[in-house]
């Protein structure tokens, strides 16, 4: 069976430490964060710290952070000190970001985010082998990096600088997205396979209504393809979780938009 992890809900930062305790003692493999600068969500690097604190097994992971945002050389040293504070538990999701307003609050080129995301990627790895800035990651060269992407000069980075991608699109996307991965993986060289983890959004029983309110007020505008996919029975999610383990994912996150707790147990029980 594929890996199922988690996306946490944002609308209440104050519920995420229980969040990360309920979900640790249950069947997730991980617990993910999403990144907007423009938005009142709390910040992913020192969240994701306070959950690692708060739990012993469940890895945690940013889901994606928008690293064009951030100064180069501090990333890579919070990168690795919360692989090290987690004991190796930290996954590093990472994207170029694509809504002008956050850019524009960090004082950054939305048109070049992509060229800067490369330059990143190699100072970060540089960083991590050489121990120039400390501490060392707990795994050697740094913490697994995954990559959020659609077109493929940006899946391409998942061979060129990372251990994998993440999808977070519909289903009957993703064969192709993953099929591209795999190619460029291959075409570049890389030994093994490209790590594949797919995101769907989810909210299953009395907490729909909240979690589309949620859906609609990050996403604005641009909620609609969003609220129509949004699962909302324990069939819809195996149907999907089926799919994706049919398609070569390793892990399926569930993004939750509703931070009603009862979310986990009624998610703990679709998985199994």
């Amino acid at each position: 069976m594929v890996n199922v992890g988690l996306g946490l809900p944002v609308a209440d930062p104050d519920r995420l430490l229980d969040w990360a305790r309920l979900s640790d003692a249950g069947p997730f493999s991980t617990l993910g964060l999403l990144d907007r600068l423009v938005y009142d969500n709390p910040e992913p690097m020192v969240t994701l710290a306070a959950i690692a604190g708060a739990t012993t097994r469940i890895r945690v992971q940013t889901e994606v952070l928008l690293a064009p945002l951030r100064e180069t050389a501090l990333l890579a040293k919070q990168a690795a000190t919360l692989d090290r504070l987690s004991g190796g538990r930290f996954t590093l999701g990472i994207g170029v970001g694509g809504r002008a307003d956050d850019h524009q609050a960090a004082g950054t080129d939305i048109t070049t985010r992509g060229r800067r995301l490369d330059r990143q990627m190699a100072e970060m790895r540089r960083i991590w082998t050489t121990g120039d800035i400390g501490p060392e990651p707990c795994r050697p060269g740094g913490p697994e990096v995954l990559f959020g992407a659609f077109k493929p000069a940006a899946m391409a980075r998942v061979a060129r600088w990372g251990d994998g991608f993440l999808a977070a699109a519909p289903v009957e996307w993703c064969g192709g997205l993953f099929d591209t991965v795999r190619t460029s993986w291959a075409e570049a060289g890389r030994s093994g396979s490209p790590r594949l983890v797919a995101q769907v959004n989810v909210a299953v029983g009395p907490a729909e209504a909240e979690a589309r309110r949620n859906l609609s007020d990050y996403y604005g505008d641009q909620a609609g393809w969003a609220l129509d996919r949004l699962l909302t029975t324990p069939a819809q999610v195996r149907d999907v979780i089926n799919a994706f383990t049919d398609l070569g994912a390793d892990e399926v996150m569930l993004y939750c938009w509703s931070p009603d707790t009862d979310q986990i147990a009624r998610l703990a029980d679709v998985v199994g």
